[in-house]
């Protein structure tokens, strides 16, 4: 329905409706007059209305929602006369003028409605136009409405006290006879209102300087006068604030009627919100505050009920992956268990024995994949962020591509020459392209076009309901000219396990990994879809100044695992059979390993020179004292002795990154281990030359 495009939140509760049995009929059948006038509604920056038909079917845009209180939620597509039924007696005389002709422009007309903060009495500003259809007949009806409540309501404030003002000074200039007298009386009744009020009153300079205050102030705020006559107004205002309260008496010194929200400290410390509306007079401003700090903390109360939704949301998805999990991982198991089975038979050929190692091997990699995705998705993988170009890595992507997409796609890629850095986790980047591109192919049954295409210096839309940034962001696009999605499988195309494709063809994991790396690299990703045309996802990266990017030091060439000579090499590892294997893998690599349970044991082994041992390799989350506490001490202590960590997960690593240790990721091969040890004792032995 385009029409419905860029409506916002109202657009989305029309094409959620169920138009079925509606008198309008489905929207696809709509008169274009109608979609026309609806579209016009939905992408007007003013607060509108649109009542079509004669019974007036009720159509409103996101910046009226507000006014519908709790009717938002069924106001779409209803009766005009039901949606306001506390309001259609005043109402009705004036549509029926609207319909016969005589369109009208009110300006703040009294209304007693029910809105989003209770029954209450309301101004409001609005006209009527009509809306013809294509036989020139009228369909309907335009209603611009403005609400003006707090603004009649603040001038007939301030229109009464400039009044009383006037006419207390025309007064005292006419009669000249009873001046004193009259002059006491005024001053009484001011003092009495001065002193009974309950709003905070001031009277101060153009300097910011407290002139007189009224008790309200020693009620709310807890300082008598004295301590407040003769300071500076910022003296008791929360420094954050200080520019826009200097701004205000500014304003007002230069003839203006400021109106500004700002925090006091209360005498006992606390803070509390102040709405202040001022007015100069002479060299002087005078201004009363209302305290609202109920009404924020209120507020700070919804807003704590939504996260609490958003986080039943997440443990909705949760459950989502325990069942994923499990299913995932019990496959895997029968895997490496029948490969075990079948080893211990002692007749079995060695054809076959090469065949279920490698089984348990590929089995153990795929594993280690599918966690991976499981920990981006949660936004706890342990990144190693750094700086690169995105348009070097997109042109290298873009040409390996065909490997995955198949020859019938042809994979373009739309990159800017000048560089684009961002700082980010290179591997999980090229993994979240590779996802999309596989997912694209898919949507393509594996013919049409790809396009990879970087925007630089762009802002970080709202997606989802989530606040955007006016940072800079580098945007990677995947357009791809396939089926498309349909909208009601856009908000859970990025759930865990959720897929369309047939059993076996895939896990559901791949934009869930997508989102998450995209998450915990401080961007987001957006999808934009058109059923039949094909669908773009666009992935948000914060992007970062250039820098020297270093060379990634990379282990060595030709297959073969580097051997030790004989090092020493203290392995920290809580599990008593992972500590078993990695022993062993060392000294197969030629190494003279020693097993600690625990990190204690450790520093005590090492004592205040190391007691001759090479490096330390330790698992992060042991009992006590964890890997990266470890690690630390050992900096202070003995800062030449290099430290490996091992790490399946740690949520101290996904929060906190790992504070410069070299890392090997869990389960890791002989060949992953030999090669990081060979890297980091060769460096030790270059650097004690």
């Amino acid at each position: 329905m385009a029409f419905l495009a860029g409506g916002g939140e109202a657009a989305r509760l029309i094409s959620g409706c169920d138009w079925s049995a509606h008198p309008l009929g489905s929207p696809e059948t709509w008169p274009q007059s109608l979609k026309t006038a609806l579209s016009l509604v939905l992408n007007s920056p003013e607060s509108m209305i649109l009542a079509w038909g004669p019974d007036l079917h009720f159509f409103f845009n996101d910046t009226y929602s507000r006014l519908l209180g709790p009717r938002v939620a069924w106001a779409t597509g209803e009766r005009f006369d039901r949606v306001w039924a506390d309001a259609w007696e005043q109402a009705k005389p004036i549509i029926e003028d609207a319909f016969a002709g005589r369109s009208h422009r009110f300006e703040d007309l009294p209304w007693k409605l029910d809105t989003d903060r209770g029954a209450a009495q309301t101004w409001f500003s609005f006209s009527y136009s009509r809306v013809l259809d294509a036989d020139g007949r009228i369909a309907g009806l335009f209603i611009f409405a403005d609400e003006t409540t707090q603004r009649v309501l603040t001038d007939a404030a301030l229109k009464d006290s400039q009044e009383s003002l006037e006419r207390a000074l025309g007064e005292v200039r006419s009669l000249n006879a009873t001046l004193e007298q009259r002059v006491e009386e005024r001053t009484n009744e001011r003092d009495l209102m001065w002193d009974t009020a309950p709003d905070l009153m001031l009277i101060i300079n153009f300097e910011g300087v407290f002139q007189r205050v009224n008790p309200a102030w020693t009620r709310l705020l807890g300082y008598e006068p004295h301590e407040l006559v003769g300071h500076h107004v910022n003296e008791f205002v929360l420094v954050e604030d200080h520019v826009e309260t200097v701004g205000a008496y500014t304003e007002a010194a230069e003839g203006g009627m400021p109106h500004i929200v700002n925090r006091y400290r209360h005498k006992d410390g606390s803070t509390r919100w102040i709405s202040w509306t001022a007015a100069p007079a002479g060299t002087l401003t005078y201004a009363t505050g209302r305290d609202i700090t109920e009404a924020r903390e209120r507020q700070a109360e919804l807003e704590q009920a939504q996260e609490a939704l958003r986080q039943s949301q997440k443990l909705e998805a949760v459950g989502q992956l325990t069942g994923g999990v499990a299913h995932d991982f019990n496959n895997l198991l029968t895997i490496i268990r029948s490969s075990v089975d079948f080893l211990r038979r002692p007749d079995l050929p060695e054809v076959r024995k090469d065949r279920y190692l490698n089984a348990v091997s590929d089995t153990v990699e795929r594993a280690a994949k599918l966690t991976g995705q499981l920990l981006a998705f949660a936004r706890r993988q342990t990144l190693k962020p750094e700086v690169f170009d995105v348009g070097e890595r997109m042109r290298g992507i873009a040409e390996m591509l065909d490997t995955v997409t198949g020859a019938r796609v042809h994979v373009v890629a739309e990159v800017p020459d000048a560089p684009c850095f961002v700082r980010a986790d290179l591997s999980q980047f090229e993994t979240a392209l590779i996802n999309m591109a596989v997912n694209a192919r898919d949507a393509m049954d594996g013919e049409g076009t790809l396009t990879l295409r970087l925007g630089c210096r762009t802002v970080l839309p709202v997606i989802r309901g989530h606040a955007g940034s006016r940072k800079a962001f580098a945007t990677v696009s995947l357009v791809d000219t396939g089926s498309g999605i349909p909208p009601d499988l856009l908000s859970r195309i990025f759930e865990p396990f959720f897929t369309t494709k047939e059993v076996g063809k895939g896990t559901g994991l791949g934009l869930s990994q997508v989102f998450g790396f995209a998450k915990q690299s401080g961007g987001d990703i957006d999808v934009a879809s058109t059923v039949g045309e094909g669908t773009t996802f666009t992935l948000y990266l914060p992007e970062v100044e250039q820098e020297e990017v270093q060379d990634r030091v990379r282990g060595p060439d030709g297959g073969q695992t580097p051997l030790g000579t004989g090092q020493r090499i203290l392995v920290v590892e809580d599990n008593i059979g992972v500590g078993q294997f990695a022993t062993q893998i060392l000294e197969d690599l030629g190494y003279r390993p020693t097993w600690a349970a625990n990190a204690e044991e450790a520093l005590d082994r090492l004592g205040g020179n190391g007691a001759g041992f090479n490096l330390v390799f330790t698992d992060v989350v042991m009992p006590g004292m964890g890997g990266v506490e470890l690690a630390k001490a050992l900096q202070r202590r003995l800062p030449h002795l290099p430290v490996v960590l091992a790490s399946g997960y740690s949520h101290v690593l996904a929060q906190e990154g790992t504070h410069g240790f070299e890392l090997l990721q869990k389960p890791y091969s002989a060949v992953q281990l030999g090669d990081i040890l060979h890297r980091l004792l060769g460096l030790q032995a270059r650097g004690s030359v």
